[in-house]
């Protein structure tokens, strides 16, 4: 008797699938997706790979010398030593002298305490922009971030819709082949007539015995 084997080959239609921030495709060879581009999951994909080793680096070391803290602290830097200055001499000074209750010592002595504690304060405000800083930078790597995680949302979903789509295009060929048992049935048959010739052999024997 023969035997019979059977395989079965399966060919994925070729499927292209869009939405307005991504495009998938699959064929037989298996399925790809990317950012449509000028997008803004493209925008955003291609910031973060560009830009998240100085986003970290600025967030483990924040820096004054950035444009945004540049400006605050010069901001800062002006209004304290004016007003400082202004409520010093509007408070104290001024009323004291007219007074005649105040030397020019003292008022010296008054301009050198202003002086530090103006110092004091810069370099508490410098902490703390430093510090805020540094929490701005994490809440935009986290935005990034988050933003990213989205788009790779987009890309795997859109290759699971092109795979769905594909596989339901695809088209499934089987093909059989048999193995003919010629030499099996031959080596029966082979013993059937060994056999014979045996049983037939006995009788002659027997026969001759007697």
């Amino acid at each position: 008797m023969g035997k019979k084997s059977q395989s079965t080959t399966t060919t994925y239609g070729n499927t292209t699938t869009k939405n307005p921030y991504a495009t998938a495709t699959t064929n037989n060879s298996g399925t790809t997706a990317s950012f449509n581009a000028g997008t803004a999951l493209d925008s955003v994909y291609n910031f973060v790979n560009n830009n998240i080793n100085s986003l970290l680096d600025e967030y483990l070391n924040p820096s004054l010398n950035s444009t945004t803290n540049q400006a605050k602290l010069n901001q800062y830097t002006s209004t304290l030593g004016t007003e400082a200055v202004k409520n010093l001499e509007n408070n104290i000074i001024n009323p004291l002298s007219n007074r005649n209750m105040i030397r020019s010592s003292q008022a010296t002595d008054l301009y050198n305490n202003l002086a530090d504690t103006t110092t004091n304060s810069l370099a508490s405000y410098i902490n703390e922009l430093l510090a805020e800083s540094q929490n701005n930078t994490a809440s935009m790597i986290n935005n990034l971030l988050s933003a990213y995680m989205q788009g790779y949302d987009v890309i795997s979903d859109m290759q699971n819709q092109s795979l769905q789509t594909s596989a339901g295009n695809a088209t499934t060929t089987s093909s059989s082949n048999s193995s003919l048992g010629g030499n099996f049935s031959s080596g029966v048959s082979s013993s059937s007539g060994l056999v014979s010739v045996l049983g037939n052999l006995a009788k002659i024997l027997a026969n001759k015995s007697l």
